[in-house]
């Protein structure tokens, strides 16, 4: 059974964001990104969102030697975050979109997405793998100077985490953070963020949202993201966009009919997005005219109550366990290793209340017990 808890203190949710790069983040204006980029070098290009399977430029690990975390995430706030309860009359949804990147490829960038949430001036969070920052240095710049979007960690190299040790597991957490770090470090070496050097300061120094491959995560893996500072952001409406045979007038229809005031959406712009851009185009016209507006991550998560499932899914319990399987058939990653398929996280607090239950139940010794 899966448990889910809702967090009513708003001061938890303040202490998670505290840090003055996310409070001035949701002031931002674009002055940086205008400062740094013509429309012409943030326009998409075509083919760009095409896959280079085959290609192992960039299948380097990135090191993590010396590398250091942000605060850990309240015990509170630990778990698969799957939306936040808003006050009524809030109408707001967080779109994300997926960034990710395997070994042996150069995934793609879809631009058709982001110029027209540019065009329609809708904020979205991007979940990026390690590997996708480095093959797209640039467009991650870009993306970091937008006062719309915002840029979450995605793994290193999309690996199903509870299938490795716990070692190979920081090193997919960390190595985006790393990424990401260095990313802005030589953004901000840029000569033209001189002339709008206060932008550099609602650029987050590491990303605070991280999201799980294939919705599948174990109690190590949980650990590891939290205590790297980083809240762990599922989903309540999946698209299913991945898929080539959902039509664009599908997806829209899953984001229009099962978004809810404080859901968080879930699609692709890596090129697995088959259908995902002309989708937009059909959504995002309907949900504004229900009164919908759109937020980042980040900002939604200061608005209400997240809603915390006590382990990471898709649509319902268990239904990412095949992912296991599939993983296992295509390269045994840590051979022997348990891999955690009906392991629920287990949050601090429900820990404590466990153990509590269970000092009071423990009953005297048999005498027939053997060693």
């Amino acid at each position: 059974m899966t448990l889910v808890k809702r967090i009513p203190t708003a001061a938890l949710l303040a202490a998670a964001f505290a840090s003055a790069h996310v409070s001035s983040a949701l002031a931002r204006d674009d002055a940086l990104l205008h400062a740094c980029y013509a429309p012409a070098l943030l326009a998409g290009v075509p083919g760009e969102e095409k896959i280079a399977r085959g290609n192992h430029t960039y299948d380097t690990p990135i090191n993590i030697a010396g590398f250091k975390t942000a605060a850990p995430v309240p015990d509170a706030l630990r778990g698969s975050i799957r939306r936040v309860d808003v006050p009524k009359g809030e109408k707001v949804i967080a779109l994300t979109f997926d960034l990710c990147e395997q070994r042996g490829e150069i995934a793609g960038y879809d631009g058709r997405i982001f110029d027209y949430l540019r065009e329609q001036g809708v904020k979205a969070t991007f979940f990026a793998g390690g590997k996708w920052i480095v093959s797209h240095r640039t467009r991650t710049e870009q993306l970091m100077a937008d006062p719309l979007f915002e840029v979450g960690n995605h793994t290193e190299t999309h690996a199903n985490l509870r299938l490795l040790s716990p070692a190979a597991v920081r090193q997919q957490v960390l190595a985006p953070q790393k990424a990401y770090e260095d990313a802005r470090a030589n953004f901000a070496a840029q000569q033209c963020v001189a002339s709008s050097p206060e932008g550099m300061g609602g650029i987050p120094e590491q990303p605070k949202a991280f999201r799980f491959p294939y919705g599948t995560c174990n109690p190590v893996a949980m650990k590891t993201v939290n205590d790297a500072g980083m809240l762990a952001i599922q989903w309540d409406v999946a698209t299913g966009d991945p898929d080539p045979h959902e039509s664009a007038a599908r997806i829209a229809a899953a984001m229009v009919d099962e978004a809810k005031p404080g859901s968080i959406v879930v699609n692709h712009a890596n090129g697995r997005g088959w259908h995902t851009a002309d989708a937009l185009r059909i959504a995002i016209p309907k949900l504004k005219a229900k009164g919908y507006t759109f937020v980042t991550v980040s900002e939604l998560m200061k608005m209400g109550k997240p809603v915390i499932a006590s382990e990471c899914y898709d649509r319902k319990p268990g239904d990412v366990n095949r992912y296991d399987f599939l993983w296992a058939l295509r390269k045994p990653l840590n051979p022997g290793a348990k891999t955690g398929a009906n392991v629920a996280f287990t949050s601090p607090a429900q820990r404590k209340s466990a153990s509590k239950k269970k000092r009071k139940t423990v009953s005297a010794p048999s005498a027939h017990v053997t060693n």
